[in-house]
């Protein structure tokens, strides 16, 4: 997958100007942790990447801050792994864990634009 590395603040107001064009995803994946691995490998697997969606990846260990900041400004409660997708500055779709689902992401963005 062409994953964005999300490394710093400055990236989510970009992300968030972005968003209002066009849908991005945040994948917030601890690398300490077995599950999050298996998710993540499942979802890049089955997700098909599309041209109109732009794909972000977040290092929970390296930049935890950056996830809490996120859990603040889009009210979704931090999780890991966790996948939320956002256009036009709104939470679209969010899920952790095993309910991370690439079919029922794409249907929630396609639904939206």
């Amino acid at each position: 997958m062409k994953w964005i590395q999300l490394e710093s603040e400055d990236q989510l107001a970009e992300l968030a100007t972005l968003s209002e064009q066009t849908p991005v995803l945040i994948f917030k994946h601890s690398t300490k942790c077995y599950i999050s691995k298996t998710v993540l490998k499942n979802f890049e697997n089955t997700y098909q990447e599309q041209d109109k969606v732009v794909t972000y990846f977040l290092d929970l260990i390296a930049y935890r801050a950056i996830s809490n900041k996120i859990a603040a400004d889009y009210k979704v409660e931090h999780q890991s792994p966790q996948l939320i997708a956002i256009y036009k500055n709104e939470v679209i779709y969010h899920a952790s864990h095993s309910d991370i689902d690439a079919d029922a992401v794409l249907k929630a963005v396609n639904a939206k634009i």
